[in-house]
Formats: structure tokens, C-alpha cells, sequence
């Protein structure tokens, strides 16, 4: 698949200051394992539906929910942020909805109560 998201060594470079300290059992390989978060979270992709090329879904999911969880994505988006030199407020979303196409009028067709 070509249309891939890999992340660069420049980005690495950047992003590695916030990476917790690995203890005991090394980390799998998290230029691999950060792409496949950051192309799952692009595409608005379920966790199993992403590639082969980023390795189980399921460490991508484990990955993003342990960071998550400690605050690193948070702590990385403030820490790059902050490198940028912005003054004011800088705001990120990913907000994704799905509604099921008869959604907007199936009550109101159906004598069900309109707001």
C-alpha cells in the first residue's frame, strides 16, 4: 500500500523527548506502532481495519490507550506546541460521526415527535 503514513526521522527526532523511559521488556518499534496510530486516527479507521505494514492492531490500540491514559499524547501536543512559539491558543479535531442515512427524518415521516 503506498499511500501509507510513516513518520520521518526529523519527526522522531521531535517526538522521542516524550516517550516514557521503557521498563523491563523493550517497546516494539515505535516509528511503526506511532504511524499506524497517527494513519488509524487520520482515516477515521477502526483499529482492526488497519494495515498489515503497522503490525497488530491490537498493539496499536494498547499503545494509544496506555499513552493516552498517562497523558504522553497530551504531554506531546503541549511540548510541540510550545516548541512552535505560538501566543495564542492553537486547537486541534478529529471529531468523526456517523449517522445512518435515515437519521435526519425517519421520526418525523413516521409521526414520531419533532423538536
Amino acid at each position: 500500500m503506498s499511500d501509507l503514513f510513516w513518520l520521518n526521522d526529523a519527526q522522531m527526532a521531535r517526538l522521542e523527548p516524550y516517550f516514557p523511559k521503557s521498563h523491563g521488556k523493550p517497546r516494539v518499534d515505535d516509528r511503526r506502532v506511532l504511524s499506524g496510530i497517527i494513519f488509524i486516527n487520520r482515516n477515521g479507521l477502526r483499529w482492526r481495519d488497519a494495515p498489515k505494514e503497522y503490525g497488530p492492531h491490537k498493539t496499536l490500540y494498547n499503545r494509544w490507550k496506555r499513552w493516552s491514559d498517562k497523558g504522553i499524547f497530551a504531554h506531546m501536543m503541549a511540548g510541540l506546541a510550545a516548541e512552535h512559539g505560538e501566543k495564542k491558543t492553537v486547537m486541534i479535531d478529529a471529531t468523526y460521526l456517523k449517522a445512518h442515512r435515515t437519521a435526519s427524518s425517519l421520526g418525523a415521516k413516521k409521526g414520531g415527535v419533532a423538536a
